[in-house]
Order: structure tokens, then C-alpha cells, then sequence
């Protein structure tokens, strides 16, 4: 699974001051409904939430933020977008 199938497969937006990065509303889908594998889970100062992450195949990746209320928000980049947001996360996969 890559970036073009999970653009095709839902209504992402692109995220406004970010190229290469989109956003699905925040919602119950699981985090393995989305990117179609399991995630990794970080705990990062840059974010409030818990921060699940996983690379596609294609190097482009989803990271989703978990909230505490249980709804989540999943974002999807480029493989550069994808890049560029783990390292301001400071996360190293």
C-alpha cells in the first residue's frame, strides 16, 4: 500500500501550510483501517497526544494523533511531507 491508494480511498485534505501533507477529519477509524498495518506508538514533547506512526511502502507515511477523548486524527505525506514531520516530532524510525 502506497500513497496514491490511500489518497484514492479517502477524502483527505491537503493541510494548509504544509506541502505534501493531507488530513482526514477527526473520527473512530482505526489507526490499521487507514494505513493498513499496525502502528508505532511515541510519546513526543511536540505533541499532546499519543503519536502513531508507519511507513508505506512506497516511503510516504501515516502518522495519527490519538486523543484523549479516543477520537483520532490521521495525516497522511509524501514521502518528503512524511520526512519532514517525523523529524520536527523528533521521532527516528
Amino acid at each position: 500500500m502506497g500513497l496514491d491508494d490511500l489518497l484514492g480511498a479517502f477524502p483527505w485534505r491537503p493541510i494548509r501550510g504544509c506541502p505534501g501533507r493531507y488530513s482526514l477529519p477527526a473520527g473512530t477509524l482505526a489507526f490499521a483501517d487507514v494505513a493498513g498495518r499496525e502502528p508505532r506508538a511515541f510519546r513526543v514533547a511536540g505533541a499532546p497526544d499519543e503519536v502513531l506512526v508507519a511507513r508505506l511502502d512506497d516511503g510516504a507515511g501515516v502518522i495519527s494523533y490519538r486523543r484523549a477523548d479516543g477520537s483520532t486524527v490521521h495525516t497522511l505525506g509524501t514521502p518528503e511531507g512524511f520526512a519532514r514531520k517525523l523529524a520536527q516530532l523528533g521521532i527516528e524510525l
